[in-house]
C-alpha cells in the first residue's frame, strides 16, 4: 500500500511517499478514502509533539473509508462506511484501528467530510460541552474561525443555541465563518474592543482559543463575569502565560482542553461523544466545511499549507479510491 513516512524531523518538506505492507487483520481494517490533516502532524514533522514515535513512521490521526474486515462483536462489518481516529497511520491506503475509535458515518456525509470529523468535532464537543459547560444563550468568541477547529466550534456552539463571535485573519476566512453560522465576524486586530462592543460592554462567556500567542491576554480581558477561556492549542507557535490576577478579577477561568488525554483514560468516552454528535451530523446541524483537498502523495504540500496558516477550512488528503 502507498503511505506517507516522516523520515526525519526536518519539517513537512521531508515527508516521503513509501510502499509498505498492509496491516494484518485483527482490529477494524479500513480501506482509507480520505485522511484529515491536523496541526499535530505539522509538529510531528519537527519532533515537537507529545506523540512522536521512533522514525520513520506513518502519521495521520483521522480517516474515513470502508471497513474491509472487523472482529466479531465489534459492531462493524465489511462494507460499513466509517470515520475513525487511529491516532497514527492514517496517511495510508489501509489502516487498522481499535473498534472503540471507529464510528459509523452518516449517509449524508462524504468520505472527505468524514475525515474532517474525528479530531475537530470531538475536540470541540469535549471543549464546549464538557470542559466549558456551554449553556444556550451564552456568547462564544472563536479564534482561528476559518480553520478546522474554528469551523467546528462555530457550528457546535450554534447548534447548542449560543451566539458566536468569530475571529478570522482574512476576508476569505471570515466569509467561511459566516457560512459556518457565526453571528458576528471580526478581524484579530482590536478583537477585544469589538467583542466588548458587540456584547454591550458585558464581555463574552467563553473564548475558544486554538491559536495562543499574543492574543491570550486580550482574550481574558474580553471575558465577562465568570467567563471561561478554553485552551485548545498553540498554532501561533508561542505558548502564552497568564497573570493570575486577571483571573481573580471577574471570577474568570482558564480551562485546559486535553481531549486525547481524557478519552484515553476514560474508556467508552469516545462512543459516548459519538452518540451525542452523530444526530447533529445526520441532521446537517454540523456540516464539515472542507477547504482544500490534496492527493495522498502531496501530503508534504498539505502540511506546508497548514504550517503557513494559509488554509481556509479543513485540509484533507484523498487516496483516489
Amino acid at each position: 500500500m502507498r503511505a506517507i513516512h516522516i523520515p526525519s524531523h526536518d519539517g513537512p518538506a521531508a515527508l516521503e511517499v513509501v510502499d509498505l505492507p498492509e496491516p494484518e487483520p485483527g482490529a477494524v481494517l479500513i480501506d482509507v478514502h480520505a485522511a484529515g490533516v491536523t496541526f499535530p502532524e505539522v509538529l510531528q514533522t519537527r519532533g515537537r509533539y507529545q506523540i512522536s514515535p521512533p522514525l520513520p513512521f506513518v502519521p495521520g490521526s483521522e480517516v474515513a473509508g470502508v471497513v474491509r474486515s472487523a472482529p466479531e462483536g465489534s459492531g462493524f462489518a465489511a462494507g460499513d462506511r466509517v470515520c475513525a481516529f487511529p491516532g497514527l497511520g492514517g496517511f495510508a491506503e489501509v489502516v487498522s484501528t481499535e473498534p472503540s475509535q471507529v464510528f459509523h458515518l452518516p449517509e449524508n456525509l462524504s468520505f472527505v467530510q468524514g475525515a474532517s470529523i474525528p479530531m475537530n468535532v470531538l475536540t470541540v464537543h469535549f471543549a464546549l460541552a464538557h470542559r466549558g459547560r456551554l449553556q444556550p444563550g451564552e456568547t462564544v468568541l472563536v479564534h482561528g474561525a476559518g480553520g478546522g477547529i474554528g469551523i467546528a466550534a462555530t457550528q457546535f456552539a450554534t447548534a447548542l443555541g449560543a451566539r458566536v463571535i468569530a475571529v478570522a485573519s482574512t476576508e476569505e476566512k471570515r466569509e467561511l465563518a459566516r457560512k459556518a453560522g457565526a453571528t458576528d465576524v471580526i478581524a484579530p486586530e482590536g478583537f477585544k474592543d469589538a467583542a466588548k462592543e458587540l456584547t454591550g460592554g458585558k464581555g463574552v462567556d467563553i473564548v475558544v482559543d486554538p491559536v495562543g500567542g499574543d492574543r491570550f491576554t486580550d482574550s481574558i480581558r474580553a471575558l465577562g463575569q465568570e467567563g471561561r477561556i478554553l485552551v485548545i492549542g498553540f498554532t501561533a507557535g508561542e505558548i502564552p502565560t497568564v497573570k493570575v490576577n486577571r483571573l481573580l478579577l471577574g471570577n474568570k477561568s482558564a480551562v485546559g482542553v486535553g481531549w486525547g488525554e481524557y478519552w484515553m483514560s476514560n474508556p467508552g468516552y469516545l462512543q459516548k461523544q459519538w452518540a451525542e454528535v452523530e444526530p447533529l451530523l445526520a441532521a446537517g446541524r454540523l456540516d464539515p466545511l472542507v477547504g482544500v483537498e490534496f492527493p495522498l502523495e502531496k501530503a508534504s504540500e498539505a502540511l506546508e499549507l497548514m504550517d503557513g496558516r494559509g488554509a481556509v477550512g479543513k485540509i484533507v488528503l484523498t487516496t483516489g479510491r
